[in-house]
């Protein structure tokens, strides 16, 4: 693999990478809501949107674009999402959708379906599709939800997620109670360090 070409360091860049995808969350949204269908906005994107209830500085920008379907869904959001412009696309297991036929795969709207596991070796399934709440622009998963996911993935980024919420006081030991047994030693750990 070849060295990447550096371009001169750019605000604007920066500022236009956040904003393609502030702008996809927004477009799929009303795209999917034009055709009743019902969704979330989950996983990174929902993250930033808790945080910033709480404290803006604390957000933290993510590419990824993850949308929460009933799997039954899925033939009436390829139709609303591709009149929208988006490209349908289904590889290793995995649907999303493209932001225009020159996207690449991290220009995109992933899927999650509701109450399936995102991966067969996940202990819980993604959340139901009633776990969400209205935002400024689009349905957002609940908190609860969102938790879940997140532990229950448990990858480094989604372990830096629940030390977000941590940070902002959205989740603290109250919440050991409120999560699954097979997640609270997880939980447990990052109350316990929460700088990891």
């Amino acid at each position: 693999m070849s060295a990447p070409t550096l371009n001169e360091v750019s605000w604007e860049r920066m500022s236009n990478a956040i904003e393609r995808v502030r702008a996809r969350v927004l477009k799929a949204a009303r795209a999917v809501e034009a055709a009743n269908i019902e969704y979330a906005v989950v996983e990174g994107n929902a993250v930033a949107a808790w945080v910033s209830r709480v404290d803006e500085p604390a957000v933290r920008n993510t590419q990824d674009v993850d949308v929460l379907l009933r799997r039954e869904s899925l033939a009436d959001a390829i139709g609303a999402l591709t009149h929208a412009g988006f490209v349908y696309r289904h590889s290793a297991s995995a649907d999303m959708f493209l932001d225009g036929p020159d996207a690449k795969a991290r220009d995109a709207v992933h899927i999650i379906f509701a109450n399936e596991k995102v991966r067969a070796d996940y202990e819980l399934s993604a959340p139901d599709i009633n776990e969400t709440e209205p935002s400024a622009g689009f349905r957002l998963v609940s908190l609860d939800a969102l938790v879940r996911m997140k532990l229950t993935s448990f990858r480094d980024k989604d372990r830096v997620h629940v030390r977000d919420l941590i940070s902002v006081g959205l989740v603290d030991d109250t919440w050991i109670d409120r999560v699954s047994p097979v997640l609270r030693a997880r939980l447990q750990a990052m109350l316990d360090d929460p700088d990891g």
